[in-house]
């Protein structure tokens, strides 16, 4: 920030007399550079500074308060929305109105005190207009002011969760390795389904976005290098290389996967710099301690309500609601967009299990989160740090695969399969023709499946099983089960009658002297000609 010598220089000399009055001085001399010399030496001085802090308005002490707790400067978009703007006129409508004396905001008031000034700062959004103390000037009233404020510019935004918000806990899990395992497969077999279950669908394009970042994923198509070391590593190091992708990414952007909004147009946000700053807020908060969310987001809505928007802007994003289509622009809908945007923050934490939720019940919306510490990060590590579990195997060919068993051998084995119903903590798969007929045009091998069953249940598969599998490669498909419509009549002498007639070429394979199958959709067509040869007919369901 500039400092008071810097600061006092861009103005006039009527502008510096007014603030030298604020202060009870008299300025010496009518130059700017001088005059600005001449007020440095008397306001950077600590008795000074107390005396004027200690007479300014209740309403500019809060302004000022809210500014150090900023370290000294402020967006001033934010600013102004909470304490009033400065009105823009030059030095005769200035000396004219005496602005000073009847200043119409806050802003005004320490704006003529010389305490407050505005100016544009380089951000990692672009060049930004700020409210700021003067650096050495802000230095001075930060000490004369700490005791006052009692050292809270570091404490955590909101407060803890009350005995109601933190009633239904819901424990972080690392599920999202098992999920990422089923979308990969889901992927490398070109499955019109991601895999997952209903209640997880909502997760689902967040997921892959995810597994973009971390580079598992390229244009839908799972990177073999990558997706070998990944499903191969330990969960603990899985999960972190997720999470660490996550925090890096530049791609990632949470405000457009949020589910109750749609963003439109061609404007462009920085996610990565509001994951960063949102970071930083929560690693404020005491870890393993349960934290109001919506106090949290009440607290990020009165101090940093601009975190996302650059300059304070609230029009040009074009951003709709998803349940009626209204159009959510300006200040007002900040709690469906920006604020939404803070709790999916914290549904990622908790995705990613760095963060526990709890509700007032369950079902609930998540009303309370608890950062977990690396020291329950690493029990949670060390309870699943090597691979638990098992598969059977059953001679019709359904196959049962736990949870925790390893990802890369259910990743693989399901690559035969089809998939049944995932049931709480193992995964349901069944070998059929269809099946491996589909592994086959992927270039898979019934005997890959059978080794791999072999492998990782000790040789415990079924005889009747591999005995299929090694007969599929050789002969492939050996029986059929087919639904068929057959015409079946009371005479010989009918079915040659219509063998003979245009119906003919309706009839398929003879089954019997009475009885034939009849082609698709040909059934009417059979019908009418029946109708012909005098008979009437019917179908039978």
């Amino acid at each position: 920030m500039p400092d008071l010598l810097h600061t006092l220089l861009k103005y006039d000399i009527g502008h510096l007399r007014i603030i030298a009055d604020s202060w009870g001085l008299e300025l010496e001399t009518s130059e700017v550079d001088s005059a600005s010399e001449e007020l440095c030496a008397s306001f950077l001085d600590l008795e000074a500074v107390t005396e004027t802090i200690d007479i300014l308005p209740a309403d500019a002490r809060s302004a000022l308060t809210a500014l150090l707790e900023s370290n000294g400067k402020m967006e001033w978009a934010a600013f102004a929305r909470k304490f009033g703007e400065i009105r823009e006129m030059g030095a005769g409508r200035r000396d004219r109105e005496q602005p000073h004396i009847k200043p119409i905001s806050v802003a005004e008031t320490l704006f003529y005190r010389g305490i407050l000034a505005k100016a544009f700062f380089d951000t990692g959004k672009g060049a930004q207009e700020f409210a700021y103390i003067p650096e050495d000037l802000f230095e001075i009233i930060d000490e004369v002011t700490k005791e006052e404020r009692g050292g809270n510019s570091t404490e955590p935004l909101g407060r803890p969760a009350t005995p109601l918000e933190k009633a239904f806990e819901i424990l972080a899990t690392d599920h999202i390795l098992d999920d990422a395992t089923t979308l990969l497969a889901a992927l490398r077999l070109n499955l019109e389904s991601n895999g997952l279950p209903l209640d997880r669908q909502e997760q689902a394009t967040a997921l892959q976005n995810l597994l973009i970042t971390a580079g598992l994923i390229k244009k839908d198509v799972p990177q073999a290098e990558k997706l070998k070391a990944f499903l191969e590593a330990s969960r603990a190091d899985a999960l972190k290389s997720l999470g660490e992708a996550w925090q890096s990414s530049h791609e990632f952007d949470e405000l457009r996967l949020i589910p109750t909004i749609i963003c439109e147009g061609e404007w462009i946000n920085q996610p990565l710099v509001t994951r960063e700053f949102l970071l930083d807020l929560v690693s404020a908060i005491p870890q393993n301690k349960w934290w109001s969310i919506p106090a949290f987001v009440r607290a990020i809505k009165e101090k940093f309500p601009d975190y996302q928007r650059p300059a304070g802007d609230y029009d040009s994003w074009f951003i709709k609601r998803t349940s009626d289509g209204q159009y959510l622009r300006g200040f007002a809908y900040w709690d469906s967009v920006d604020g939404a945007l803070v709790k999916y923050f914290i549904q990622i934490l908790h995705w990613l299990s760095m963060a526990d939720l709890a509700s007032p019940e369950e079902g609930k919306e998540a009303t309370a989160f608890r950062i977990k510490s690396k020291v329950e990060s690493q029990k949670s590590d060390l309870r699943h740090s090597t691979f638990d579990g098992k598969i059977t195997v059953v001679s019709n060919g359904k196959i049962v695969i736990s949870r925790l068993f390893s990802r890369a051998v259910r990743y693989q084995i399901s690559r035969f399969c089809e998939w049944d119903d995932e049931q709480p903590d193992e995964y349901q798969y069944q070998v059929t023709a269809q099946s491996l007929r589909h592994a086959k045009e992927q270039g898979l091998k019934a005997e890959q499946l059978l080794s791999l069953l072999v492998k990782h249940t000790n040789g415990n598969v079924p005889p009747a099983l591999v005995k299929a599998l090694k007969q599929w490669d050789a002969r492939g498909t050996e029986a059929r089960v087919e639904k068929l419509l057959v015409l079946r009549v009371n005479r010989p002498e009918i079915l040659e009658e219509m063998r003979k007639s245009k119906a003919s070429k309706f009839l398929g394979e003879i089954l019997s002297p009475t009885a034939v199958i009849i082609k698709s959709g040909a059934e009417s067509k059979v019908l009418a000609a029946l109708a012909e040869l005098g008979l009437l007919s019917e179908i039978e369901t």
